[in-house]
């Protein structure tokens, strides 16, 4: 009876033991959606910070790393008007501020704008809307307290200021749309930092510049220095544009022809600095730093070639990022030694 009843519990263990096996080796359904721990990790997009905080998820909704392209620019406007009156501490905080907020408030919207498609893309899938670390809401709530901040700091400024700020922020907003319908969404990209020179100058007298040309030629230069490495950076997003309707210099011309426009634009760009700083007081060391920025940006197209993007990054963040404040410690300099 003890043998049988041992056999007998052997054979019930060894009917249970491959059920047991089956369920744990069943193969998952090829349907079934991947739980948060079998999805895959999204890379994070470049120029943002590491971290899951409130603060960091709307640092990098807007990238602010790349608020140092243009605000130098800015700054040169401000640099400039030194000459003809002195510029106070409160100036120029209030001028950051703006630039900032404004800034702020332009990417936001770009960002609520182009959430789906950005959702679709697999380069920016990742940013903060598609990949749900923000709402459109949260990100709407923090877009208009910024637009107001940029219009407050504006009134505290000047009046001019204050009633130029609106037309300002049209613009800038605009900008999210001019992809459905121009292919030179770049230029009006660029327009958008480039009216941050003239601000800058603005901000200090609340008066035009004389003669009136050398605002729009200091404008100009941003907007062609912008427009071009923005072609550029298009270039990483031709075939995904192509099949969503989104475009580009890219998009109508070709890589090839792109990059021509790209060097066109960026020889403008030189050319409209030098002929912005004859018409200032600016001297051989403002010039200096224009040469400076000339080599940063013929090395930046050395970097970047049709159909080779491995150092597009380099190109775009560093070489743009240097290149403005170059310029702009060119003409601090310059001013400082007078």
């Amino acid at each position: 009876m003890g043998r049988a009843g041992d056999s007998r519990r052997r054979e019930a263990e060894a009917v249970k033991r491959p059920r047991q096996d089956a369920r744990i080796t069943q193969p998952r359904r090829l349907d079934a959606r991947p739980t948060s721990s079998d999805a895959p990790a999204l890379p994070r997009e470049g120029q943002t910070f590491a971290g899951e905080s409130l603060l960091v998820r709307y640092a990098n909704f807007v990238k602010l790393p790349h608020t140092v392209f243009a605000l130098p620019f800015a700054l040169v406007g401000v640099v400039q008007a030194s000459f003809l009156a002195p510029v106070t501490v409160r100036q120029a905080v209030l001028v950051v501020v703006a630039f900032t907020a404004a800034r702020f408030a332009a990417m936001g919207f770009n960002r609520i704008v182009d959430r789906e498609v950005d959702g679709k893309n697999p380069r920016t899938r990742n940013r903060e809307i598609p990949a749900g670390r923000l709402s459109p809401a949260a990100a709407g709530v923090a877009v208009v307290i910024a637009a107001a901040v940029f219009v407050a700091a504006a009134g505290l400024l000047n009046r001019l200021c204050l009633y130029l700020s609106p037309a300002a922020l049209a613009w800038i907003l605009s900008y999210s749309y001019s992809k459905r319908f121009t292919h030179w969404s770049h230029l009006w990209l660029g327009l958008g930092d480039g009216i941050a020179g003239p601000a800058g100058y603005i901000a200090v007298l609340g008066a035009w510049s004389q003669p009136w040309w050398v605002l729009p030629a200091l404008a100009a230069a941003i907007t062609c220095w912008v427009g071009g490495f923005d072609v550029l950076y298009a270039m990483q997003d031709e075939e995904f544009d192509r099949g969503h309707g989104i475009r580009s210099i890219v998009v109508s011309l070709g890589q090839t022809r792109a990059v021509w426009v790209a060097r066109l634009l960026h020889v403008l760009t030189l050319a409209l600095l030098v002929w912005y700083g004859a018409a200032t007081p600016f001297g051989w060391i403002y010039y200096a730093g224009v040469g400076a920025a000339g080599l940063l940006l013929l090395w930046e197209h050395r970097l970047v070639k049709p159909n080779d993007l491995s150092k597009l990054d380099a190109a775009f963040f560093t070489m743009n990022g240097v290149m403005s404040v170059v310029v702009f410690a060119g003409a601090l300099a310059d001013r400082l030694v007078r």
